[in-house]
């Protein structure tokens, strides 16, 4: 089984987060912004992943902290569940529409981080959550789990709209990049014989 079980306590948050990529799309989130629970429902439902967290943070001050370290976690728990990435697809990529908004996604599951961040969200916040954290988001996660990550807004207007459709893009996206492929299922994807 491709899991992973990530505990992450700092003094500005404590994280748990269960994570299988062999999933159906069940989702149990609490982290105390109810924007990024919305969006992390999503991903695990349209990613078929299974996904637990929960997540105490110092929301007194801002969701900041919150989500940058579910991000992290997160992260660390993609690369943990990939592992050595034998067999695995490796390259996914989706091109969503969301009403007026269409992203772009590209995933490589490369042992390299790097994040092409392209969205341009005009409202500074959605509720209480500040819209600039779903770049802080993404750029955790990237980090963390080592791969690189394209998100391109095509087209849109809304805010909710387009960062909703990024992590619906991202799920499908990273869904098609960890899926085993069955043809060459001891093989690692990369003609060097490793990933990084």
């Amino acid at each position: 089984m491709r899991t992973a079980e990530i505990i992450r306590k700092t003094a500005e948050t404590d994280i748990t987060l269960e994570l299988s990529l062999d999933g159906s799309g069940i989702a149990d989130v609490k982290t105390g912004c109810g924007f990024l629970d919305h969006m992390l429902t999503l991903l695990a439902s349209h990613g078929n992943f299974d996904l637990k967290v929960r997540c105490q943070g110092d929301t007194d001050v801002d969701f900041h902290h919150s989500v940058e370290d579910v991000g992290i976690c997160l992260g660390q728990a993609f690369a943990k569940a990939i592992g050595e990435a034998k067999g695995i697809t490796r390259y996914g990529s989706m091109l969503l529409p969301m009403d007026e908004a269409l992203i772009l996604c590209a995933v490589d599951i490369s042992g390299r981080e790097h994040l092409s961040f392209g969205l341009n969200i005009p409202a500074e916040k959605i509720g209480e959550f500040d819209t600039e954290l779903a770049e802080e988001f993404f750029c955790a996660l990237v980090r963390h789990a080592k791969i690189c990550l394209h998100l391109q807004q095509l087209a849109g207007k809304n805010s909710h709209h387009l960062i909703e459709g990024a992590f619906k893009a991202f799920a499908h996206a990273m869904e098609t990049a960890v899926r085993i492929d069955t043809e060459h299922a001891q093989k690692i994807p990369s003609s060097k014989g490793m990933l990084l």
